[in-house]
């Protein structure tokens, strides 16, 4: 498994916990989806594609990884069906493996949101226990929204949940 695969469920996780964000915009009202079917950005000969792991919420840890191996395995090679790629409720951009620390990331339309996942770093952080200090690992990320159907409030709570789940990884299998 890779930080990209606890990336995405915790994604899905949070789209449950802060329901607003998993919703698309369509000219006259906003989508609410009950399901967080995300899009993982991958880079291909042709171009980006962003093949979509469906009911990522529901998914283990090892079904989303082996899901996503599968995807762009057939996305370089140009093999996957239309509705692999078209849809989805959120997308996520992570260009942390090729070492990019931060980054901001363009929306897929219809979708409200995209989350760009730069590099994980090692830093110096406080520890509180030992009134001191300890290396901590450390990733950043970039929520963008379409201000439509989610706010910055909203985004902010979304980013909330995320970063709890990404902090506390045990929480994403209960």
């Amino acid at each position: 498994m890779s930080v990209n695969d606890f990336v995405v469920k915790a994604a899905a996780k949070a789209l449950l916990k802060v329901p607003e964000v998993n919703s698309s915009w369509n000219d006259e009202f906003i989508r609410q989806f009950h399901s967080a079917d995300v899009s993982v950005a991958v880079a291909t000969p042709r171009g980006l594609i962003t093949p979509i792991v469906y009911s990522a919420e529901k998914r283990g840890l090892s079904d989303i990884s082996s899901a996503i191996k599968d995807l762009s395995a057939r996305a370089k090679e140009g093999k996957l069906k239309p509705q692999e790629f078209q849809g989805g409720t959120f997308s996520i951009s992570n260009l942390g493996m090729f070492g990019i620390k931060q980054f901001t990331a363009i929306i897929n339309p219809p979708q409200s949101c995209i989350l760009a996942v730069g590099a994980t770093q090692k830093v110096v952080v406080p520890d509180s226990s030992e009134k001191g200090f300890k290396e901590a690992s450390v990733m950043h990320v970039t929520l963008s929204c379409d201000h439509r159907v989610v706010d910055g409030a909203l985004g902010a709570q979304w980013l909330q949940s995320f970063k709890g789940y990404m902090e506390d990884p045990v929480t994403m299998l209960l």
